[in-house]
C-alpha cells in the first residue's frame, strides 16, 4: 500500500479528507489488503469478488459503515483499480432504500403494519451482496402485496423514490421559472443532460457507475425519451438510460439486454436467476424517482404510469408522468 501517496491523495482533495479519518482509512486499506493475500491478490488487482467476501467479514465483525466501505473506493479509485472500484461504488447504490421504505411504511400504514411488513431485524445490512438482496426484496413486496391493497402499495414505493431525501430535486423550481415554460424547460433539461454525457466522454470520466462513449451518446441523442423525457402530449414519457448503456447496446440476448438495463440493485439479479421472481410492483420505487424532479419543478404532486419495466419482461423501463391540465399549452 502506497500510504505517503493515498494520504497526500485524501489531503489535497477539493474536500480533504479529516486526519482522523484519514488515520481510520488507512487502516482498513491495509486490513484488505492484508485480507487478500490469502486469494494471491493485491489491491491493484482485486475485484468484486474480493470485496463481497470482505463485506461478509465487516458484517459479521459490525464493521460495516460507509466509512469502511468508503476507504476501499477511495483507495481503488487512487491506484485506478475500476475491478474494484465499481463493486465497491455498488454497494452505496440504493443502499438506504430499504430504510427509507420502512420510513414511508411507518408514515403511510403505521408502525404496527411496518412492523408485519419490514421489522427492523430484518432491515439488510450495508454490504450484502446483489444477489441476496433480491431475496430480501422478493419477500418484503411479497408480504406488501398481501398486507396492503394495490393501490397503497403503489404510493408507498413511489414516495421511496430509490432512498433519495424528498429535497433532493429542491433546485428544480428555480430552473424551470426561469425557464418560463415545460417546453424551454424540458428543452434545456435534455440540453443539460446531452452536454453531461459528452464531458464524461470527453473526459474519460464516469457516468455514475459507466464510462461514456461516442455511441452511447449517440444512443441518448436518437431517443428524446430517454434520460430527460419527452412531452407527448400533455405528458412526459421518460425511459430510463440503461444502467450500463454500452453492455446494453452489445448484449444480443434480450435477458442480458435486461440486466444491463436495470438500475435497482434490490432487483437486477432476479432478471438472471430462473429461482427468484422479483415483482415488478417494485419498480413503483423507480417510479417515484422518475416524477421526483417534475414534481419539484412545479410544486405540486402528479400521477404516473407505469409503461414498461424489465421485470415485466421489458427490454427497458418507462414511465408516463402527467402534467397539470392547464400546463396543456405552456
Amino acid at each position: 500500500m502506497d500510504k505517503q501517496g493515498y494520504r497526500k491523495y485524501l489531503t489535497d482533495r477539493e474536500n480533504p479528507i479529516p486526519e482522523e479519518e484519514i488515520v481510520e482509512t488507512i487502516k482498513m486499506v491495509e486490513k484488505f489488503e492484508k485480507f487478500l493475500k490469502q486469494f494471491d491478490k493485491t489491491l491493484e488487482t482485486a475485484t468484486g469478488e474480493e470485496v463481497e467476501k470482505f463485506a461478509k467479514v465487516l458484517i459479521e465483525e459490525g464493521n460495516n459503515t460507509y466509512i469502511n466501505f468508503a476507504a476501499l473506493s477511495r483507495y481503488a479509485y487512487f491506484v485506478k483499480n475500476m475491478n474494484l472500484f465499481l463493486p465497491v461504488l455498488g454497494i452505496f447504490d440504493g443502499a438506504e432504500v430499504m430504510n427509507v421504505l420502512r420510513e414511508r411504511l411507518n408514515e403511510h400504514v403505521g408502525d404496527d403494519v411496518r412492523d408485519k411488513i419490514l421489522p427492523e431485524k430484518d432491515l439488510p445490512p450495508l454490504g450484502m451482496p446483489d444477489k441476496e438482496k433480491m431475496k430480501v426484496t422478493r419477500a418484503i413486496v411479497k408480504r406488501m402485496q398481501k398486507t396492503l391493497n394495490p393501490e397503497d402499495c403503489r404510493k408507498i414505493l413511489a414516495d421511496v423514490a430509490h432512498g433519495l431525501p424528498r429535497d433532493f430535486r429542491r433546485g428544480e423550481r428555480e430552473k424551470y421559472l426561469e425557464a418560463g415554460s415545460i417546453n424551454e424547460y424540458l428543452k434545456r433539461k435534455r440540453a443539460d443532460a446531452i452536454a453531461e454525457l459528452e464531458k464524461h466522454r470527453d473526459d474519460g470520466t464516469l457516468f455514475f457507475n459507466q464510462y461514456i462513449t461516442h455511441e452511447v451518446v449517440d444512443y441518448v441523442k436518437s431517443r428524446p425519451d430517454v434520460l430527460s423525457g419527452e412531452r407527448r402530449g400533455n405528458t412526459i414519457y421518460h425511459t430510463k438510460i440503461p444502467y450500463m448503456v454500452q453492455e446494453f447496446l452489445d448484449a444480443s440476448d434480450e435477458r442480458m439486454k435486461r440486466y444491463y438495463a436495470c438500475h435497482c440493485a434490490w432487483a437486477r439479479e432476479s432478471i438472471l436467476d430462473d429461482e427468484v421472481d422479483v415483482s415488478a410492483d417494485f419498480c413503483h420505487c423507480s417510479g417515484g424517482f422518475t416524477k421526483q424532479p417534475w414534481e419539484a419543478a412545479l410544486d405540486q404532486p402528479l400521477e404516473y404510469e407505469m409503461v414498461k419495466s424489465v421485470l415485466k419482461g421489458d427490454l427497458e423501463c418507462s414511465f408516463i408522468i402527467h402534467l397539470p391540465e392547464d400546463l396543456e399549452q405552456s
